[in-house]
């Protein structure tokens, strides 16, 4: 089950956050302040963390780069500053920042689990890429297998299949996709 650390001083703000995602299936801890939440952070080792900016004891940001010294965690951001240098921070420290409504708890899951398949792309290992529980694409040798048979694709269509495995949930444009597979000298009509 995927864990998922919530660190606000907003009983509210944790309660609605927990009850999405527990309804979703994940495993939520919760911490009110930052000392709590850098003490869980290393006890629970969490898939996600869920931050609040403004925390008693030690400030979030503080908290955010404590936790990506420990490990590549990824963090969403939940903040009500506005302030610029707060926003940068965040984005130097590769935050995603949102904010969960009420009314829009299948979008803050959905943004939840993106996050997570973007961390999970990237964190495996080059050489063997996995999509899914049917797709499995052996980099070196050019192989691609689809529950367990294998499929004979041309360098072209393995490229393609390949630049989007790693990228899990994006749209490509078809510049994009070209690009991907012959540079960017291709010229696109």
């Amino acid at each position: 089950m995927t864990k998922v650390l919530i660190v606000d001083d907003e009983p509210a703000i944790v309660r609605l956050v927990r009850d999405y995602l527990e309804r979703a299936g994940f495993d939520v801890s919760t911490a009110a302040n930052g000392e709590d939440a850098l003490r869980l952070f290393s006890r629970v080792r969490p898939d996600l963390v869920i931050l609040d900016l403004t925390l008693p004891l030690i400030d979030g940001l503080d908290v955010a780069r404590a936790m990506r010294r420990a490990g590549d965690v990824p963090i969403i951001m939940l903040t009500a500053r506005t302030e610029e240098a707060d926003r940068v921070a965040g984005l130097e420290l590769e935050l995603m920042t949102t904010s969960p409504s009420r009314s829009a708890r299948g979008r803050f899951v959905a943004r939840v689990r993106a996050v997570l398949r973007r961390a999970q792309a990237a964190a495996a290992p080059d050489d063997v890429i996995r999509v899914g529980d049917s797709i499995v694409l052996d980099v070196p040798r050019m192989q691609v297998a689809i529950d367990g048979r294998d499929v004979v694709l041309t360098a072209t269509e393995f490229q393609l299949l390949l630049h989007m495995a790693r990228q899990p949930g994006r749209v490509f444009t078809r510049a994009q996709l070209l690009d991907a597979v012959h540079g960017v000298a291709v010229e696109v009509v």
